[in-house]
């Protein structure tokens, strides 16, 4: 409940907002697993939900807003995304402003993202944006992740792509190294802690030494936090697994997961975070993939990206890298591997790796996750719970992911019904964030 009560602590002290609100003759995705409620209303005041359902009594004074034949699904949740690493299309430690992340937070917001966990690469003024976040002093997601993050020497994450800043990563060559790290991320209040263990499916020198991860494990379940590993490869997650950790923060993208391993994810409650849409992002814009060209994205898109992705050139030379045809190949595994480990009932979260890289755009990733989870063989009401409900479980957030009596409230109003369509997911009519009415990402894409 460490998360949840970072958030609590501040929200205590936040000024609530007055006004109670009534959306009605909605469509309710609750988020809870039952059939759609027809005709249903939410009320909301001061920042939570009142009532949601049918027959729901409407406060006197209460501002009604009719959504007749429009449906509201609980806020998206990422477990895994970055923020204040890109700027355009440049990349490094100079893009980790607080003008940039929380341009960054307004963004996901927009695009119905409500709570997001930056998993790693945060310097010290990661802590000041997540607690005006929680404050709701920011417009648009609320905000968790990783003081820092712990990577390998001369390895992960590769410090000539990423230009990550000294002050935001530990690269400890020891044990002691390592539990140092780790008390140090602890006495900065971290959230999680998060390993990258592999070296990128063989793209660097060195992964991990195991007394390195092992320490970093031990020191952080000593501190009561939880470990988030960067994996890609299929004996990575077993050693890591083996070794303690709670979550897989990137799918397994090299070989088929065997029962031995489904058995063990299972007994230990390991969450798995597949993030399909990291290797969908390194070739799709290279193909001009049809999702890649709506309006719904392009609006999210800086000049700079556009420019780089409408160049044939660039797309040309993109699709010509070995590490394109590998791309492909490890997204094609992953979405065999997602559907076997969710039919086999493992503990499955919601992440896409957004804000990484250029082109792993905040907000419009997530809706790339859903289309692809729902591609991959799961259900979109599969894929909705995984993306809310499952990730606010997994983050051990209780105030949110459903819409019922007490919760934040956190919900996009849709046009359509992403349980019919997941494609429905991008029409936002408007998100709903503590409360807060934000408008789409676009009228174009409405």
């Amino acid at each position: 409940m460490r998360l949840l009560a970072s958030a609590l602590m501040v929200l205590a002290g936040a000024p609530a907002a007055a006004e109670t609100v009534a959306l009605t003759g909605i469509r309710l995705i609750d988020g809870r697993g039952g059939a759609p409620v027809e005709d249903a209303t939410i009320v909301i005041s001061d920042g939570r939900i009142v009532g949601a359902g049918r027959n729901v009594a409407v406060p006197d004074g209460a501002r009604r807003i009719a959504h007749a034949g429009r449906t509201v699904i609980p806020g998206l949740i990422t477990a895994h995304s970055h923020v204040g690493q890109v700027g355009g299309v440049e990349m490094g430690a100079k893009n980790y402003t607080r003008e940039i992340i929380t341009a960054e937070l307004a963004q996901f917001g927009r695009y119905g993202v409500t709570t997001v966990v930056a998993l790693g690469n945060n310097g010290p003024l990661f802590q000041g944006v997540r607690a005006d976040a929680h404050a709701g002093k920011l417009d648009g997601a609320d905000l968790f992740g990783v003081s820092q993050g712990i990577g390998v020497p001369n390895g992960a994450p590769p410090q000539a792509m990423m230009k990550v800043g000294p002050d935001q990563l530990f690269r400890p060559a020891t044990a002691e190294e390592a539990r140092q790290a780790v008390d140090r991320m602890a006495a900065a209040k971290t959230d999680l802690v998060k390993i990258w263990l592999d070296n990128f499916g063989g793209l660097l020198p060195v992964k991990m030494a195991p007394e390195v991860y092992r320490a970093v494990i031990d020191q952080s379940h000593r501190h009561g936090l939880r470990v988030a590993a960067h994996v890609h490869d299929l004996v990575d997650a077993e050693a890591i697994i083996d070794a303690g950790a709670d979550i897989i923060a990137h799918g397994i993208r090299d070989k088929p997961v065997p029962p031995e391993l489904i058995a063990k994810m299972k007994e230990k409650g390991v969450w798995y975070v597949a993030t399909l849409a990291l290797d969908d992002a390194t070739f799709a814009w290279a193909d001009q993939a049809p999702w890649t060209l709506t309006p719904f994205t392009q609006a999210a898109l800086s000049p700079a990206v556009v420019e780089r992705t409408d160049d044939a050139a660039w797309r040309e030379k993109v699709l010509a890298e070995p590490r394109t045809a590998a791309a492909r190949r490890s997204l094609a595994m992953n979405l065999r591997n997602l559907k076997t480990l969710h039919d086999a009932g493992v503990r499955i979260g919601f992440g896409t790796d957004s804000g990484a890289t250029p082109l792993r755009v905040a907000g419009v990733a997530e809706h790339r996750e859903l289309a692809l989870m729902v591609e991959a063989g799961l259900t979109p009401a599969d894929a909705l719970i995984v993306a809310t409900a499952n990730t606010a479980k997994l983050l051990e957030l209780s105030d949110r992911g459903t819409l019922e009596a007490g919760k934040r409230a956190d919900l996009l109003v849709l046009e359509g019904d992403p349980l019919a369509d997941i494609a429905a997911s991008q029409r936002i009519v408007e998100v709903w964030t503590a409360g807060r009415q934000t408008a789409g990402p676009s009228e174009a894409a409405r």
